[in-house]
């Protein structure tokens, strides 16, 4: 028994561990037992080592798991799955764990859930498995539910939760701990006490904080938060994980249309949203879809990046025609055909690198109509600045190599103008398309590609066909 529980046992960070490489990664050893203990169908030893482990790491768990294991897994530990698991799985592998779960199991791991959790969990299942789920619910919480998810998808209404902790405007601080100690259904988690009007209008919030460090005679108008932000309930989430990121809020009160209390927002939902938008960024700019993820099929990853390679065969053909109109110079002097990879690929990089400072600053409102211009200039400059610098490089690297000065001057004036149009391309076209209401990190990479391609090769070509032909 004793070497059991050393197999288990969670060791201290080693740097010379090989199950220590990644911070917070499940051990190979605690995996391996886990799996033992399916493979017995033991269930008693499963439980009590999945115990320790937290709920995202036990998400993480069944998301590395090939789909037999995972089963298996799932209907050995059934009677002890925690709804908080379900929130931290990827969505994918989510709908599987779903219908692996008796429905005795599901209705009591959804009652542990926050509404926001269960309006999140709902939002990407098919009608027969939300009502499968609702019915599960008693009444006031399906209601709650189901009134939650007539609010547009993507708004604040989707992603507050209903739990809220309220007091009148005119309570002292002795009244509102006397109200919280005697209450059984305050939320798990809450970080303010919201003030509100007779009207159920929020007027203010307090801190925790300030209400343990006053005395009980202090009324809780005298301790609101200077800083406090009522949030509309159809307001696009997006701009609500703004406010919390520029704002530092740690929470804030959702109202309807009549400015009464419907909900509230928390940091960690309002982080989430931003994390998701991040991650759609990236998976956008590489030309994949945003929903995107490790468990999808064969068929449904290559169908998800199909779109955006078939405009970059477009693009790449579009290219290829410039390359096409100097075939002649191209047949007459090789060198030609050895340097376009360089000139084509410093562009690309360039573009690449302006595209992604230029949309990140939008995604995060840095980049505005009013610093537009001035921004626009910084990066002209710094792709004259590196057109310079390694169109330089590269005609002294040419002259050594084919001994022909006029090929070294004509690929360095070339590498300058690539990197002035890759800059100018790079932040010209998220702007654009970020005007016209289209996402730039959709599709600013094709656009982008094609100006420093098409740039690039007419600049070197035209150039070398002008001076050296």
């Amino acid at each position: 028994m004793a070497e059991e529980d050393d197999l288990i046992e969670r060791d201290a960070p080693d740097a010379e561990s090989e199950d220590d490489d990644r911070a917070y990664a499940l051990e190979k050893r605690t995996v391996a037992a886990i799996l033992a203990a399916v493979d017995e169908g033991d269930a008693a030893k499963l439980t009590e080592l999945m115990e320790p482990l937290h709920q995202a790491d036990i998400a993480d768990l069944l998301e590395q798991l090939k789909a037999y294991d995972r089963r298996r897994l799932i209907e050995l530990y059934g009677p002890e799955f925690d709804g908080e698991i379900l929130s931290e799985l990827d969505e994918g592998i989510r709908e599987e764990v779903l219908a692996f779960l008796p429905s005795h199991v599901l209705a009591d791991a959804v009652r542990e859930m926050d509404s926001d959790d269960v309006v999140d969990l709902l939002e990407d299942l098919d009608e027969p498995q939300q009502e499968a789920i609702l019915g599960a619910l008693d009444e006031s919480e399906r209601l709650v539910i189901e009134q939650a998810l007539t609010y547009p998808e993507y708004s604040a209404g989707r992603l507050m939760q209903r739990e809220v902790v309220i007091a009148p405007e005119h309570w002292t601080v002795g009244q509102a701990i006397d109200h919280m100690r005697s209450s059984d259904d305050l939320p798990d988690h809450f970080y303010h006490v919201i003030l509100v009007d007779p009207r159920l209008h929020p007027v203010g919030q307090v801190s925790l904080g300030n209400i343990m460090r006053s005395r009980r005679d202090t009324g809780l108008m005298e301790l609101t938060d200077d800083l406090f932000r009522a949030i509309p309930v159809d307001q696009y989430e997006g701009d609500v994980a703004y406010a919390f990121n520029q704002y530092h809020l740690i929470s804030a009160p959702v109202i309807d249309d009549d400015g009464r209390l419907v909900g509230v927002i928390t940091m960690d939902d309002a982080m989430a949203v931003l994390d998701e938008e991040h991650e759609e960024d990236i998976l956008r700019m590489a030309g994949v879809s945003d929903e995107a993820s490790l468990s999808d099929t064969i068929l449904e990853a290559a169908k998800g990046r199909a779109t955006w390679l078939f405009v970059n065969l477009l693009t790449a053909i579009l290219a290829s025609f410039v390359i096409d109109i100097f075939a002649n110079s191209i047949n007459q002097l090789v060198a030609l055909a050895v340097l376009m990879p360089i000139v084509a690929s410093m562009g690309g990089n360039a573009g690449t690198q302006t595209m992604t400072v230029a949309v990140r600053a939008l995604a995060t409102r840095d980049l505005t109509a009013q610093n537009a211009l001035r921004v626009i200039w910084r990066e002209v400059a710094v792709g004259a600045f590196n057109g310079a610098l390694f169109g330089t490089v590269m005609a002294a690297v040419v002259a050594v190599w084919f001994q022909v000065p006029m090929l070294a001057a004509v690929i360095g004036v070339a590498m300058f103008f690539t990197q002035v149009a890759a800059a100018l391309g790079g932040i010209l076209i998220p702007m654009a398309l970020d005007k016209a209401r289209i996402d730039p990190a959709l599709a600013s990479g094709p656009f982008v590609t094609t100006v420093t391609d098409v740039v690039g090769f007419f600049a070197f070509l035209g150039l070398a066909s002008w001076v050296l032909l």
